[in-house]
């Protein structure tokens, strides 16, 4: 099954992160309060401004991405699980 996002939305594989262990104490998610790490999967079909121009997008497709812990809304497809979120909810494109 495929997913379009529309408007500004883009769609992030969220990318697990590994557990933390600190002096043997495994460290749970909740007490890891940081961004979390996506990989964009698809972007939307574009945001329209008052002026009827498309608004081009600064995240493209196999971007990796920080995102907000509880931003988007969480979608499961074909036994993965996926965020759709609005581009301007992306804290920044990592590089490297």
């Amino acid at each position: 099954m495929k997913i379009q996002p529309l408007g500004d939305r883009v769609l992030v594989e969220p990318v697990k992160e590994e557990e933390v262990k600190k002096g043997g104490i495994i460290i749970p998610d909740t007490a890891k309060e940081k961004p979390q790490q996506g990989k964009v999967i698809a972007i939307g079909t574009g945001k329209i401004d008052e002026k009827g121009n498309k608004i081009p997008f600064n995240v493209k497709k196999g971007d990796k991405v920080l995102m907000p812990k509880y931003g988007g809304t969480e979608i499961k497809l074909d036994g993965k699980e996926y965020q759709i979120m609005r581009e301007e909810d992306i804290l920044g494109i990592l590089e490297g």
